[in-house]
């Protein structure tokens, strides 16, 4: 069913509060985890039982500190479990979908909110430009930007976010539709029937703005997809996979030069939601070197690059997720080196998930390739 509901004063934040708040009041969920914005003006995700804390929720804030779909599953994948709203992206509802597969989440207990996305600023950015502006404000900007001139998107935006070309999710049991819709007036939901009747605060009967916001995301898609291979084909030149060498004004460095400055933080593991082994080899004892092996390893080849094993690391991780990776673009947030991780892993995935036609979070009957059996997959390949 397709519903509206009224913003009042322009205030489209306090709008989406109230649909929170009689999600909860209807007793439809038991708490609600979404966005919220805290008293020294950060945004972090919250479990949220109380309807009244709904008042700081801020679903809407153009920051993403954390891939919700790694929270989710802490919440859903063990029994007993609660019945939780969850309010994710699209690459978090697709990084959701990919979780459970791999049995790390369970969608059996989570009512899935999803919300149209124009995009998101990283952390520090974010706190800079919400010190003159509320987080509504700063929506507003990257909203409007989208809808009326998705060819040229605000620099500042995160490099995911710019090249991500799919900006809605349209498998959650409610849709916030913001595309198309006069946010100043109205907000657009679609949502299962019993999920209607048992919200009747406010929501009305939608039909018109369809085709209108059909043809704002294709517009919107279109464009991004159109940067996102722009990227790619820099990304790929810089590892020597496409083109030749100079043709991107510079020389090829191959995985290695790329990554060369990785101190193996291991920041970008720990924030991938597909990442999710309890026991990482990484961080076990295998590669806890002892001291004569790296002067052995040192005296072969005249000198050893330490931190040692980067590149093991990053050609594991591209092994285990590339498959998987949504391109969220929490990698590259969180490197303190400033290393295109995202952007290669996205790159180089886009050519695996291509072999497979398979898109991660299409839908979560369609199984892993890599844990799939067919005899005759090879030959579908070419190979």
């Amino acid at each position: 069913m397709k519903a509206s509901i009224p913003v009042i004063e322009g205030n489209t934040t306090q709008a989406i509060q109230r649909l929170l708040i009689n999600l909860l009041e209807s007793g439809l969920v038991d708490a609600l985890m979404v966005p919220m914005r805290t008293p020294a003006g950060t945004v972090t995700t919250a479990l949220v039982s109380d309807p009244q804390l709904l008042a700081a929720a801020d679903p809407l804030a153009p920051v993403l500190p954390v891939n919700g779909a790694t929270l989710a599953g802490k919440l859903s994948v063990r029994e007993p479990r609660a019945k939780v709203g969850i309010v994710l992206r699209s690459c978090e509802m697709r990084a959701l979908v990919e979780l459970t597969k791999m049995q790390q989440a369970s969608l059996d207990s989570l009512l899935l909110i999803s919300i149209d996305c124009a995009g998101t600023y990283g952390v520090p950015e974010f706190q800079r430009r919400s010190a003159g502006k509320s987080s509504t404000q700063l929506w507003q900007e990257l909203f409007e930007s989208a809808t009326s001139n998705p060819e040229q998107p605000i620099s500042a935006l995160r490099v995911a976010c710019q090249i991500c070309e799919q900006p809605v999710y349209e498998g959650a049991q409610v849709r916030i539709e913001l595309f198309g819709a006069d946010t100043q007036q109205q907000l657009t939901l679609e949502l299962a029937d019993d999920l209607a009747a048992a919200l009747p605060e406010g929501l009305a009967s939608q039909t018109e703005g369809t085709i209108q916001r059909q043809v704002i995301v294709e517009k919107l898609v279109e464009a991004r997809a159109g940067q996102r291979e722009t990227e790619f084909t820099k990304i790929r030149q810089r590892l020597g996979v496409e083109g030749k060498a100079g043709d991107n004004g510079g020389v090829v460095e191959n995985l290695t030069g790329v990554f060369a400055a990785c101190i193996r933080c291991h920041n970008c593991m720990t924030v991938c939601p597909i990442c999710y082994c309890k026991t990482c080899v990484f961080k076990s004892e295998v590669f806890d070197h002892e001291p004569m092996q790296f002067i052995t390893w040192a005296k072969q080849k005249g000198a050893y690059r330490l931190p040692a094993d980067t590149m093991l690391f990053h050609m594991t991780r591209l092994n285990h997720m590339g498959l998987s990776c949504v391109g969220c673009g929490m990698c590259t947030e969180a490197c303190p080196a400033e290393l295109p991780v995202g952007m290669v892993f996205r790159a180089i995935g886009q050519r695996l998930q291509q072999t497979f036609d398979y898109a991660p979070g299409r839908s979560v009957d369609e199984p892993l390739p890599l844990i799939t059996f067919k005899a005759d997959e090879w030959s579908e390949v070419g190979e």
